[in-house]
């Protein structure tokens, strides 16, 4: 069955298109696109997650309300972009790709956005990145110490949102993310370390993105799949699929650190290289053995901040050395593999072909 989820899914100029599938019925559902999918996901999980959101102290709330796009800096509503939710998408979708109704798992999809925008408020600080989603960061408008605090209650209140749900896996469930979150965090660890190292050879760099990324994406479809009552083996095999999905998710979110347009991301251009990250395409740009990537180093490893000349330079010699090419090229790879893992879970079949719409949206998004 490896070649159950692309078949299903079908292409078409490029694209993905939906083709009708049997439902465990056996009537016909078409595979809804990956926009709906996430419209439907919104809908689902967020007026969980608002009332979960109630029980965060007044001024905590406010940041959290914030950063998640529902009010302006005064505290005022406001319909700011509140990003893709990918994560409780694949949480929903997980569960129900094993025969469950997705609403079973909304607690865990709470659970997985809160400890995502844990990590956000918290990275947003350790890069010093004064903008996200087309507005400034949360560190930005209230400070470093409250977006801080801010990103520990998500922490605290996600595992508390599982403990509430009555779920009969929930303590399981707060195991799960509780070891996807230590590796979340050796991940980030890691990836701050590489900025003050000269040498990162790209098994490192990997390794480092799969904890940084791919343990909560794994986590999340994993954690749809316990909420789902899914077998052992099911739960193992979409964790599969969430870890190589996002490790290919974070190839192309290094690439569009580099390249990425402006008005799509919501980032300054060249954030990355101004930042000097050894994000994937730098590491295999500078482990190329190329004069492109000694040119490279040198910019790297200078004392200083990078003209906007120099950070133009960098992007074309990470490009000329190899390393856009080598990421794209990867992160296709891992979408082909994760496939693979999702056709073997022995899903149902429109779930199935709808996660595979996400996964090939992570890799052909523009932000």
């Amino acid at each position: 069955m490896a070649g159950t989820a692309r078949t299903a899914a079908g292409t078409q100029g490029g694209q993905t298109a939906p083709q009708p599938l049997p439902d465990a019925a056996g009537t016909q559902q078409a595979a809804r696109p990956a926009p709906e999918l996430l419209a439907w996901s919104r809908s689902a999980f967020d007026p969980a997650l608002r009332a979960a959101a109630e029980a965060l102290p007044a001024p905590i709330r406010q940041i959290a309300g914030y950063h998640f796009g529902w009010l302006d800096a005064q505290g005022r509503p406001t319909g700011a972009d509140g990003g893709k939710a990918i994560r409780p998408a694949l949480v929903l979708l997980a569960a129900e790709a094993v025969g469950a109704d997705p609403a079973a798992a909304v607690p865990a999809a709470v659970a997985v956005e809160l400890v995502h925008d844990f990590s956000l408020l918290h990275d947003d600080v350790m890069d010093g990145d004064a903008t996200r989603r087309h507005r400034p960061t949360a560190w930005s408008v209230f400070g470093v110490g409250p977006a801080i605090l801010a990103g520990d209650a998500l922490l605290t209140l996600a595992f508390d949102v599982l403990a509430a749900s009555g779920h009969p896996s929930a303590q399981d469930g707060m195991r799960m993310l509780s070891a996807a979150v230590q590796v979340l965090i050796d991940g980030q660890s890691s990836d701050m370390a590489f900025e003050r190292r000269e040498n990162v050879d790209l098994a490192q760099a990997l390794g480092m993105a799969e904890n940084k990324t791919g343990a909560l994406l794994g986590c999340a479809c994993a954690l749809g799949a316990l909420f789902g009552g899914g077998t052992a083996e099911q739960t193992a095999l979409l964790r599969g699929f969430g870890e190589r999905l996002g490790l290919s998710f974070q190839l192309v979110d290094d690439l569009l650190g580099i390249w990425g347009d402006r008005a799509a991301t919501g980032k300054p251009v060249h954030s990355d290289l101004r930042n000097r990250k050894k994000s994937l395409p730098v590491v295999a740009a500078l482990t190329s053995g190329t004069p492109a990537g000694a040119e490279l180093a040198g910019l790297y490893h200078r004392e200083g901040a990078l003209t906007e000349a120099e950070l133009a330079r960098a992007a074309a010699l990470v490009e000329l050395a190899g390393g856009r090419d080598w990421a794209r090229r990867r992160a296709g790879e891992l979408l082909d593999t994760a496939l693979d893992r999702l056709g073997s879970v022995g899903p149902h079949a429109r779930p199935a072909a709808e996660l595979a719409e996400l996964a090939r949206l992570v890799v052909r998004r523009d932000h």
